[in-house]
């Protein structure tokens, strides 16, 4: 039984919807935990994977990489994530991760090291 008051099953579409109504932008380092999301088919208990980096990395070029590699998989990784039983990320936390990286995520100048895809 989720939040809702409902019985969904533990799938893919629940564990998105539950991914999807989190509030990601308003918690602190995107430091979600999902339990009880809002919506008729939600899942009540989901989590996600993190990764950390530093908004001011000491290797820039090798940070920049690792944002290049995470907004590959955000783009072409959703099929690939499924087929090992995990669940992508929807389209509104991923736009939230990527703004965030081109906001933060700086070099010593002050460069961005991600910028946002057109």
């Amino acid at each position: 039984m989720n939040k809702g008051g409902k019985a969904v099953a533990p799938t893919i579409e629940s564990f998105s919807a539950a991914a999807a109504r989190a509030n990601w932008e308003g918690t602190p380092g995107f430091g979600v935990i999902i339990t009880n999301e809002p919506g008729a088919a939600s899942w009540p208990i989901a989590g996600a994977t993190f990764i950390l980096i530093h908004k001011q990395p000491s290797d820039p070029a090798a940070a920049g990489a690792a944002l290049k590699f995470f907004n590959w998989a955000y783009a072409k990784g959703g099929k690939m994530a499924e087929e090992l039983d995990y669940v992508p990320m929807p389209g509104n936390v991923v736009s939230a991760v990527q703004r965030l990286w081109a906001a933060q995520v700086k070099d010593a100048s002050g460069k961005p090291l991600f910028v946002l895809p057109k």
